[in-house]
Parts: C-alpha cells; sequence; structure tokens
C-alpha cells in the first residue's frame, strides 16, 4: 500500500503543514504495522483463539531447576517428546530419569544441573518434581481431548508449533527455565475459551 504525492499534494492545499501529513503518515504506519502484527500472532495456531488472562503465580521450587529454555528455545526440542503422555491421555506426563540420561550420559556431563541428575540415576532414586498446574478433584481435564482439537485435527497447523497450543495454559514456557503458573485456570478462565473457541458448554464434560 502507498501514499501518493497527489494525496500529499492535497493535504498541503488544505493547509495541513508539513510536520502534521509525517505524523498522520508516521501514525497509519504503526497502525498498518500493528494489524500485520497481530495477524501473525493469531497465525500461530489457526483456527483457534487464545484466552489472555494472565496471572503471577508463585515459583516452586524444584529438586533440580529444569531449564525449559534452553531445551525448547535453544535446541528446538518438541514438547511431546518428553510430554509424552500428553497426545493420549489425561495428564501429559513427566519424563523418566532413562529419557533425561538417553542424552545427558554424553551431553553437558560437566553442568551442576546433570551432574545432579546423575546422581539420582545412579542411586536408582526418583526425582520428586513439585507440581506447578494443578487443578481441583472435581475438574476433569485431559490434555489429549485438548491437543486433538488445536492440533491433531485442526487444519493447517503443525505439529512442530505444539509449544503455541501449550502456551494458551503454561504460558511461553520456551522463555524460561522452570515453570510457573502465569494462566489462573480457574473456571471462568476455561469458560472463556470454551466460548471462544466452541467448545463444549456441557457441565458433565468437565465436572464427573
Amino acid at each position: 500500500m502507498f501514499v501518493s504525492n497527489k494525496f500529499l499534494s492535497k493535504r498541503r492545499e488544505k493547509g495541513v503543514g508539513q510536520g502534521k501529513v509525517s505524523q498522520s503518515l508516521a501514525m497509519f504506519f504503526l497502525l498498518l504495522a500493528s494489524v500485520f502484527v497481530i495477524s501473525a500472532a493469531q497465525a500461530e495456531v489457526p483456527n483457534a483463539i487464545p484466552p489472555t488472562v494472565t496471572h503471577s503465580g508463585e515459583d516452586v521450587p524444584q529438586p533440580i531447576e529444569f531449564p525449559h529454555d534452553v531445551h525448547t528455545e535453544e535446541n528446538g526440542i518438541n514438547c511431546l517428546y518428553c510430554h509424552t503422555y500428553a497426545r493420549r491421555s489425561p495428564v501429559a506426563g513427566i519424563p523418566p530419569s532413562s529419557k533425561c540420561m538417553g542424552c545427558h550420559t554424553i551431553i553437558a556431563t560437566d553442568k551442576p544441573r546433570i551432574q545432579k541428575l546423575t546422581e539420582y540415576w545412579e542411586n536408582n532414586e526418583p526425582i520428586l518434581w513439585n507440581k506447578v498446574h494443578d487443578l481441583p478433584d472435581f475438574v476433569h481435564f485431559t490434555h489429549e481431548k485438548h491437543l486433538q482439537r488445536f492440533v491433531f485435527e485442526n487444519e493447517g497447523m503443525d505439529v512442530e508449533n505444539v509449544s503455541e497450543v501449550c502456551a494458551f495454559c503454561h504460558g511461553d514456557v520456551k522463555k524460561r527455565t522452570v515453570a510457573k503458573k502465569v494462566k489462573p485456570l480457574n473456571m471462568g478462565f476455561c469458560v472463556r475459551c470454551h466460548e471462544a473457541n466452541d467448545g463444549p458448554a456441557d457441565c458433565w464434560k468437565c465436572h464427573k
């Protein structure tokens, strides 16, 4: 989209100074750019309206400060590689130490975090991770249904971008180390998302 010299000449004839014309043009292009940015952001997950409500949860200490950013952002590891249950069960699942050690018997073995991981592994001890995203017992949530809707049955969605769907409820984990609750995950949050994305409104879908 271009702005012609004829348009500028008419603006000057009407008494609009060069400074005001420049300011108007700047505002116009800024608005145009913001439209493209918003469109690009929405295009991450086609056929979906992401929830925008945020929350500031407390930091949850973990036995090992797991760096999500290093694994997902820097190394491009798909969320479903570690959280393998998410696509077929209610829970996302925590990877066993054996999966971690599949890489870390040779990778970054000098890092304190990996040395601590190796100690758990060699002592045959489970890593007791502390839950961050917890829901009441009377709420029935399943990862499988949501991944089917937004990823596997969503035309135009690439499974390589599944992290954008995970971010609906978990925030941009790729930018953080240990997970932190950044979405309220209360009833209002879920209802608004269901309304925006044509999700079921039947109470018994979530409350068994």
